[in-house]
């Protein structure tokens, strides 16, 4: 197996370096690009900061650096950048759940992590499968990520959903899954005049119809939720903190689509 294998290539840094922040004075930087490739090396891996090979430079300055870029929105600037050429005739909702190791579970008594009800405020809450995050995804007509967004695991699919749908407009189809079956959506979509093409929930007793057809192709943003998961420390939440945990999904779903722009380049 190469050991470069999860670098970035010329092309994908030829994209991330333009978008990268400036530092016209002082002690230059360790190189971005070398850094950068240590923090993909550990979301692709899921292996501790520490272990980070040391090609990448001292484990510090990528766990520094990365953390942070995360507080000043790098990473949302750049993921917002490259995911602008979204297509949107067609866009699909959904989440996925993410187990949460012990380890990120673990904070000291009194930390932002601390205690059940602190778990909640964290995006960190019981389902079925334990102590678990939600990630939420809009994709586009490709199955490529246009919002993401975090909540606990127990967390309703329809109600989380209502704060990402922006980027649906007239003429446009919204898909989903009977989790995201509700009048409010319906009603918002339509006066959006986008289409609803949402499985009914079977209690309903005159359900809307659907257009199965077009429901078949909800199975694109599925396929992006399995991109999404062969970043180990996405698949599984080792991270503490919120905001570091989804700036590691961003910098995932980037990489995605970067990999969508030179397979058509």
């Amino acid at each position: 197996m190469s050991q470069r294998r999860y670098e970035l290539t010329d092309f994908e840094w030829s994209i991330i370096a333009p978008l990268l922040p400036n530092k016209p004075r002082g002690v230059p930087r360790v190189d971005d690009r070398m850094v950068l490739n240590g923090i993909y090396w550990r979301l692709r891996t899921e292996s501790p900061w520490a272990d980070i090979p040391e090609r990448y430079g001292p484990y510090t300055t990528c766990y520094n650096r990365f953390v942070r870029w995360a507080k000043v929105g790098v990473w949302d600037r750049i993921f917002s950048a490259v995911s602008a050429a979204y297509e949107g005739d067609e866009q699909s909702v959904d989440s996925s759940s993410i187990r949460v190791h012990q380890h990120g579970a673990n904070a000291k008594r009194g930390s932002e992590t601390a205690g059940v009800a602190d778990l909640r405020a964290c995006c960190m809450g019981r389902s079925r499968g334990g102590l678990t995050t939600k990630v939420h995804a809009v994709t586009d007509a490709r199955g490529l990520p246009i919002t993401l967004k975090l909540t606990a695991g127990q967390a309703h699919d329809g109600r989380s959903a209502r704060d990402m749908l922006g980027t649906i407009g007239p003429g446009q189809a919204l898909l989903a899954d009977a989790a995201y079956d509700s009048n409010v959506l319906r009603a918002h979509l339509a006066a959006t005049g986008a289409k609803a093409v949402i499985k009914p929930i079977p209690r309903r007793s005159a359900p809307p119809p659907l257009d199965r057809s077009a429901y078949r192709r909800r199975n694109r943003i599925e396929r992006f939720f399995s991109k999404l998961k062969h970043y180990r420390a996405i698949a599984t939440r080792y991270e503490k903190h919120d905001a570091n945990f989804l700036a590691l999904v961003k910098l995932a779903a980037t990489r995605i689509w970067l990999r969508a722009y030179e397979s058509v380049s």
